[in-house]
């Protein structure tokens, strides 16, 4: 038989290799099977093209690249998302058995021709697949961007859980943000390999200089509570994820139950890297909270807020003499023997009560940084007590 006859018979058994090609793929592969009827179709339209395009390369070879590619632009751009670039090698490999057998016998050309053109055709479907994946990759990146400065910004809406969820985040637990400098060579790759190691998920936004990374405990969904893993604590996570960003500052904000609450964390973590330069000694990364001095002096309500609610209020609910004990021993520099002479009792009663102060509120005033910080929150919670009192002066009831 020579190529005219090739090719004339060629075209008369291209419908019947079509519809054996899709017998042949329900048969054999149970993912087609389970396809939804229009999918299916979609699928059997890029065969019949494959077998088309086959034809007209075998007429012309020189057409290869062309041809090869043109199969694809059939298929609908959700049969691109839907079916897996292996699936789409599967369909190849049955579609070029189903095509072999029924040119057994026709010579040796005609089969050289086949396995040729099939080389092609994978080519063109891997050449497709990476497209796709690199549009879908820029999707992503201003997809993730836009979620993070939701977060940031704290303006979320009804789509943000739906976009979180199309970003492919696994997280399903408590959640905080840390923020710091951009590295030069910034790698987001390695960022996010380093998160997985520690079973965490990370949302990337890279603002100019400013790098905030969205952090999550990565446990699967529908896990129940007596099988959930602690792991690791989040300063913990931080210093390992230290290296992926540049000189400076970095500020991990408090840890948050959910991801819709993330933007809390946020403005603490934001509040904290521009005013960290206060703290001369400041360790990397360091607490958002542990800067609430330098955040309350900078003008941060939310600081403000923190160390009166956390601070002030529970002593003062306590215990009077907490306070007045905790004044009168910052006020002495933190001597044991001062503060016991200006209160009248002795040294070990100071002790005593400055642990107590300890248990309730968490934060122990022989400390000098913590110190600070409980300083800070008395002056804070005094103002306050004031404001109140004049406000009730004015209005009485």
């Amino acid at each position: 038989m020579d190529r005219e006859q090739t090719l004339a018979w060629l075209r008369r058994i291209s419908g019947d290799l079509a519809t054996a090609t899709l017998r042949r793929l329900e048969e054999s592969l149970p993912w087609y099977a389970e396809m939804p009827p229009a999918r299916r179709s979609a699928v059997g339209l890029v065969a019949q093209a494959g077998i088309t395009s086959f034809i007209q390369w075998y007429d012309d070879p020189t057409s290869t690249p062309w041809i090869a590619s043109d199969i694809f632009a059939v298929a609908p751009r959700e049969l691109l998302r839907s079916v897996s670039l292996q699936q789409t090698l599967q369909l190849i490999r049955v579609s070029v058995e189903v095509t072999e057998e029924r040119v057994a016998g026709k010579g040796a050309p005609l089969r050289e021709a086949i396995l040729l053109y099939s080389r092609e055709v994978a080519f063109a479907a891997a050449d497709v697949y990476a497209r796709a994946a690199e549009a879908r990759g820029l999707w992503d990146a201003r997809l993730e961007a836009l979620v993070v400065d939701s977060i940031l910004t704290g303006e979320t809406d009804e789509e943000l859980p739906s976009r979180i969820a199309a970003l492919g985040w696994h997280g399903h637990g408590e959640v905080c943000v840390l923020v710091g400098t951009t590295p030069p060579q910034f790698d987001v790759d390695q960022l996010r390999r380093r998160a997985r190691k520690l079973d965490v998920d990370v949302l990337i936004g890279v603002q100019g200089s400013r790098l905030v990374v969205v952090i999550g405990r990565a446990s699967p969904l529908g896990t129940p509570a007596d099988e959930l893993v602690e792991g690791l604590p989040f300063t913990d996570i931080a210093h390992q994820l230290e290296p992926g960003f540049g000189p400076g500052y970095l500020v991990l904000g408090p840890t948050m139950s959910a991801l819709v609450d993330a933007s809390q964390s946020a403005r603490a973590a934001l509040a904290g890297f521009a005013v960290a330069r206060g703290w001369r000694n400041a360790p990397r990364p360091v607490e958002a909270d542990d800067l609430l001095p330098e955040r309350a002096l900078a003008g941060d309500p939310l600081a403000r807020q923190t160390l009166v609610e956390r601070i002030y209020r529970p002593l003062h609910a306590h215990s009077p003499d907490l306070v007045a004990t905790l004044w009168s021993y910052l006020d002495n520099g933190r001597s044991l023997e001062a503060t016991a002479r200006e209160l009248f009792v002795h040294p070990n009663t100071v002790r005593y009560r400055l642990k107590r102060v300890s248990d309730v509120i968490g934060w122990d005033a022989t400390g000098p940084r913590e110190a600070l910080i409980l300083q800070t929150a008395l002056i804070l919670g005094s103002i306050g007590q004031a404001d109140i009192r004049r406000r009730a002066q004015r209005n009485p009831q």
